[in-house]
């Protein structure tokens, strides 16, 4: 991708700087997606040289871009190495889905019932988009999808506080997630837990909509645990 940097020495510094920032997160959401879909891996080194030839942009965009998703926790830097796609580890994975799945719960358990059509349409939407993307197998539109099928289901709990928590830790999650974007038989089932999520909210039965989102969570989980040779071990075990 060549991010249009456009002739800033007419708009002064503020606006050379404001331009380099929306440069570095188009980057970081980029790369983020790559991470994402598979095609960058755990343990993988991003080269800020190489990045800077991808993207067409000096080195402190690139630097803030990776700064960016370090702080999303997508990327950690070590000593004499640099910036890495992050790997976690079996306690790591435990640890962050777990807390994972007590935000979802608790954000699904605040969304007011009943919900109008009209709040429900953004979620529906998002719905038939991801389907859509599914049915052709398009993997960064169905990633697309359903990163705007959650933001819109969460979006319905009036808790902005806990819906930002749900987004940032589900953010986190974005290497383990990429293992299960690649397995079509996986993609099949988001699409029809989403269904169910969709038929719970139309239906008002929370608890239903609580252990679908719970059960979303286990593949992506399930899946890099087994990478590791370890299985999953219960919240409390």
């Amino acid at each position: 991708m060549s991010i249009d940097a456009r002739d800033a020495s007419a708009t002064g510094p503020a606006k050379s700087r404001q331009q380099a920032a929306l440069m570095a997160e188009q980057i970081a959401h980029e790369l983020e997606e790559d991470i994402a879909i598979g095609l960058l891996h755990p343990r993988e080194r991003l080269v800020e040289d190489s990045l800077m030839d991808r993207f067409d942009v000096k080195r402190h965009v690139v630097r803030s871009a990776l700064a960016t998703l370090e702080t999303r926790g997508a990327v950690e830097r070590r000593a004499n190495v640099g910036a890495l796609v992050r790997s976690f580890t079996a306690q790591d994975v435990r640890d962050l889905y777990d807390v994972r799945e007590l935000l979802e719960a608790a954000c699904a358990r605040a969304i007011v019932e009943p919900v109008s059509a009209a709040d429900l349409q953004p979620v529906e939407d998002a719905l038939h988009a991801h389907e859509d993307a599914v049915e052709r197998r398009d993997r960064r539109a169905a990633l697309r999808a359903n990163l705007a099928f959650h933001d819109a289901l969460y979006d319905l709990s009036p808790n902005r506080i806990l819906v930002e928590a749900v987004r940032r830790h589900a953010r986190m999650a974005s290497p383990i997630r990429s293992i299960t974007v690649v397995n079509d038989h996986l993609l099949l089932r988001a699409r029809d837990e989403h269904r169910a999520m969709v038929q719970a909210l139309v239906d008002g039965d929370t608890e239903e909509l609580v252990q679908v989102c719970a059960l979303h969570l286990q593949p992506s989980r399930d899946a890099y645990l087994n990478l590791l040779g370890v299985q999953h071990q219960p919240l409390g075990q």
